[in-house]
């Protein structure tokens, strides 16, 4: 298995994981999104490939002090076979040589299932609200 960047050619199947997954939203273009992170100083995608097929992939970014995942996504194939785990290690060190002291992620309230999952790795609920407002 490989960890590593991910780039503009990788945009297409990158969105069909992440669309498979169920963390694609009709208001929130992820093709955008995964061009802005490549875009950004402060972003990435990180994909986890076997032979050129793409295995996981996640979305990474810094704002100053923390760093923020995004869009993990395992295919279902490769579910609870330590590839979700290997992302956010690599999400960790990729966040850590950037700066951030903390990690944090927001989890649907419809997905909360995977918060076993983030428990598992060592991640706790933190007492915090988002509150948003569309622009």
């Amino acid at each position: 298995m490989d960890i590593r960047e991910l780039t503009r050619e990788d945009a297409s199947s990158v969105v069909a994981l992440w669309t498979e997954a169920g963390l694609t939203r009709p208001w929130n273009d992820a093709t955008a999104d995964f061009h802005r992170a490549l875009d950004g100083a402060t972003s990435a995608v990180l994909g986890l490939t076997r032979d050129d097929q793409l295995m996981g992939a996640v979305m990474v970014g810094h704002d100053g002090h923390r760093g923020w995942v995004y869009y993990l996504a395992v295919a279902k194939a490769h579910q609870r076979s330590g590839v979700g785990s290997e992302l956010m290690g690599a999400a960790e060190d990729w966040l850590r040589r950037m700066g951030a002291v903390k990690l944090q992620l927001m989890v649907r309230s419809e997905n909360e299932s995977v918060l076993d999952f983030y428990e598992r790795i060592g991640y706790e609920t933190s007492d915090v609200r988002v509150v948003s407002r569309w622009l």
